[in-house]
């Protein structure tokens, strides 16, 4: 028996940083939870079975009382106790419950309203708990999603290919999900905050604080305009496990994963594996042949049947969705040609100058320029400060 206070006058004096009062139940619940992130690590399934089972009072006291657990094996029991009892401490509890009151991080449930219930989907790997900076509301609004997930060490074509998915995404409703860190990742972040969408990063560290540092500034943004998400405690630090871990929840959390550029044994086909054994869709954006970077997203294609994507509307049809080009076309079929091939590389979202649209249509840029004109008297086109766009059907 080991002796540590659950009751409801602990668990009110450690939850008292968040400025909340719980009834006592309540109360004993968040608590014992915060207890259960500081002595396990993200995925451990045998503590998600017997808190599915108990709650998070009940399995905790029984851990504690050395109760016996039908539902473990002799062994599982055994060796669950040597992991967890060695990090029991009531003060790294209150510490990161401080902590996170400090730096305005909540903690969410999964009886709280704003528990995203898609991720129990991962049955006894589910997270126990999320702890969330930002607007934690968001989380519920992600059925239409999408993970934009890729190489740290992203090539000048990935950040690009990168930023144009997300900001077009974004900028039509749908959330963009990825992980905060260099390359891809922080490309899709900063696209969608600027394209005025909404934005989830999820770390593999504790949320009151940036990984890689270097992103500091950009996760407190998302943190601002979207929401920061860690299944462990403030204060954890990132390791390789919880990397690997956090990937389950970036594609869980999503409606579909895009792999945007992975080399061959890149972290991101890791996300991958997470979204094909969910069932979620699963898309890769190819690359040049002998490009290394690519060498990922094309094993994702040939081998394990990922959807080719190359624009935001084959990321649409992965979801289910309308093309935004579809939208825009008009109904009578009238343009066709190099009128065709100019829209065809234009958005009704993102502005473009003539000479990109001119790159993205394979044509000479004073041919393009021509008809750009034209197509603004049809009123095809609108053009503005930022360049070119398709009008938007309805004004």
């Amino acid at each position: 028996m080991i002796a540590f206070d659950l009751s409801a006058g602990a668990a009110q004096q450690a939850l008292s940083p968040a400025g909340i009062e719980f009834d006592a139940q309540e109360a004993r619940a968040r608590y014992a939870t915060a207890v259960w992130c500081q002595l396990i690590e993200p995925g451990d399934s045998v503590a998600g079975r017997i808190i599915g089972a108990r709650g998070p009072v009940a399995a905790l006291e029984a851990v504690l009382a050395d109760g016996e657990f039908p539902e473990l094996t002799p062994k599982e029991l055994v060796d669950a106790r040597k992991r967890w009892l060695p990090r029991l401490s009531a003060g790294a509890v209150a510490g990161s419950l401080a902590a996170a009151a400090a730096r305005g991080v909540t903690l969410l449930t999964r009886g709280d309203p704003d528990w995203p219930t898609q991720l129990d989907d991962l049955g006894a790997h589910a997270p126990l708990c999320l702890w969330v900076r930002g607007d934690a509301s968001a989380l519920r609004r992600l059925e239409a999603s999408v993970a934009v997930v890729g190489a740290r060490a992203a090539s000048h074509y990935g950040d690009h290919v990168a930023r144009e998915l997300a900001a077009e995404l974004a900028a039509s409703g749908i959330a963009v999900v990825s992980g905060g860190a260099y390359g891809i990742d922080g490309a899709a972040h900063r696209a969608a905050l600027r394209a005025g969408g909404l934005t989830v990063a999820l770390l593999a560290g504790g949320a009151d604080r940036a990984y890689p540092a270097g992103h500091t500034q950009l996760i407190d943004d998302v943190a601002r305009r979207g929401v920061v998400v860690s299944e462990v405690p403030c204060g954890a630090a990132p390791t390789k496990w919880r990397f690997l871990q956090r990937n389950r929840l970036i594609a869980a959390l999503s409606a579909a994963t895009v792999v945007v550029e992975a080399g061959w044994r890149s972290g991101s086909l890791n996300t991958a594996g997470h979204a094909a054994a969910l069932s979620r869709p699963l898309g890769a954006v190819p690359g040049q042949i002998t490009s290394a970077t690519s060498a990922g997203t094309h094993r994702l294609i040939r081998e394990y049947g990922a959807q080719c994507i190359t624009s935001a509307d084959d990321v649409r049809e992965l979801l289910g969705m309308p093309g935004e080009t579809d939208a825009a076309a008009p109904g009578d079929g009238a343009y066709t040609g190099d009128a065709t091939r100019v829209k065809d590389a234009m958005s009704t979202r993102v502005w473009r100058d003539a000479t990109e649209i001119a790159r993205r249509a394979g044509m000479a840029a004073d041919v393009v320029g021509g008809i750009l004109g034209l197509l603004a008297l049809d009123g095809a086109v609108e053009s503005g400060i930022e360049g070119w766009r398709l009008a938007r059907i309805g004004g």
